[in-house]
């Protein structure tokens, strides 16, 4: 991952060529006028801009990742947030539970 002040242009890169998005169709599946969603989302990627929060969450639920993805700075932490996300509820509820006891050993 490139070193930026802010990770999300990397993430966001990441996660849509996994997904085999084009940046224009990913901008317009998230809400954004059709003229301007090729130049918005290259605009995001490069860095140049960052999504507001809300525009960040409408293309996570469009990528299937959590919008906390975004913001990783470490590879790892990015890869347990993927993992934790594509878990089921109560798996989720499992990890929970696992951490706490770790926790206060």
């Amino acid at each position: 991952m490139s070193i930026n002040s802010c990770p999300v242009a990397s993430r966001l890169k990441q996660a849509r060529l996994k997904c085999g998005i084009s940046q224009r169709n990913l901008g317009i599946a998230a809400g954004i006028d059709p003229t301007s969603a090729s130049a918005r989302m290259n605009q995001y990627e490069r860095g140049k801009h960052v999504p507001d929060f809300d525009t960040l969450t409408k293309l996570s639920a469009v990528l299937d990742v959590p919008v906390t993805f975004f913001y990783c700075t470490d590879d790892a932490d990015a890869e347990f947030q993927l993992n934790y996300h594509q878990l089921q509820a109560q798996q989720q509820s499992q990890v929970k539970q696992l951490l706490q006891r770790i926790n206060f050993r």
